[in-house]
């Protein structure tokens, strides 16, 4: 009787375990959650609330809708941009929705979902600036600003190498380089339009827009390279999200323009 006992305990040891294995091995990280990196100091996609503590922001509309398409719950994990994308591959989050621009060099190290919003180039400036450039030619000589490790920095490095002499201005967060426009620390910024547009709406917004390019990049959701499972369930729940509406919505809510359908 008492081997029998034995014998059933460890046989329901063996059970757990292996619940709790294939539990740990799931669409998500942790069960029933869907874990998301951003970096939450890039209004108006993600950053945090009047309270210091509630990330507000398009992306973060959208991490909770794509949630509760697959019925989970979802975790926003604050990252630094120059270690956001190791973290979703060394499974700190499940994936990152942070502005994350889909380039060719990161498609060979990362799973994305489709497109969600296309984005251009920008220059922005104070509006009582005695200079506006009409063009990125024209910020030859100037005190640039931009974020680092963004695409507005690869964007100033190519017309570097087409010749453009200017002076750099790298910031952590895109919040510092219009703080320091405003204290005239600096020329001009050099930002993605989705910030852009933000930081020039209303009368009352002392920037203002003096060039903007055309779409050339696009938003899309990163997720660790392999997981084609989770990759799959974000693509179902964001085409639902567009098929309904609710991606218009989300761009409306928080940009006042619609972004997101012309990629789709």
């Amino acid at each position: 009787m008492k081997k029998t006992v034995v014998i059933l305990a460890i046989l329901a040891a063996v059970m757990i375990t292996g619940c709790t294995k294939k539990e740990s091995g799931g669409l998500t990280i942790k069960k029933g959650v869907l874990m998301v990196g951003m970096e939450l100091g890039y209004p108006p996609m993600e950053y945090y609330g009047p309270d210091g503590k509630t990330p507000m922001g398009l992306d973060v509309d959208m991490g909770k809708a794509i949630a509760e398409k697959m019925g989970l719950q979802v975790e926003f994990v604050d990252t630094a941009w120059d270690g956001i994308f190791a973290g979703v591959e060394t499974r700190r989050y499940d994936c990152i929705m942070s502005s994350v621009t889909i380039t060719d060099e990161r498609l060979t190290v990362h799973n994305f979902s489709k497109p969600y919003i296309g984005n251009a180039m920008s220059i922005v400036v104070r509006k009582n600036s005695p200079v506006k450039p009409r063009s990125p030619q024209e910020l030859a000589g100037l005190g640039v600003s931009y974020q680092a490790e963004t695409t507005a920095k690869f964007f100033m490095a190519k017309l570097v190498e087409d010749g453009l002499r200017y002076t750099p201005f790298e910031y952590d967060k895109v919040m510092n380089c219009f703080d320091e426009l405003l204290l005239g620390r600096v020329d001009v910024i050099v930002t993605d339009s989705v910030v852009a547009l933000d930081y020039t709406t209303g009368d009352d917004a002392p920037f203002e827009i003096t060039w903007l390019g055309e779409p050339d990049e696009f938003f899309g959701i990163c997720i660790k390279r392999g997981n084609n499972a989770l990759t799959d369930a974000i693509n179902k729940a964001l085409d639902e999200l567009f098929a309904e509406g609710t991606m218009r919505r989300i761009s409306m809510n928080n940009l006042n323009v619609d972004m997101v359908s012309g990629v789709r």
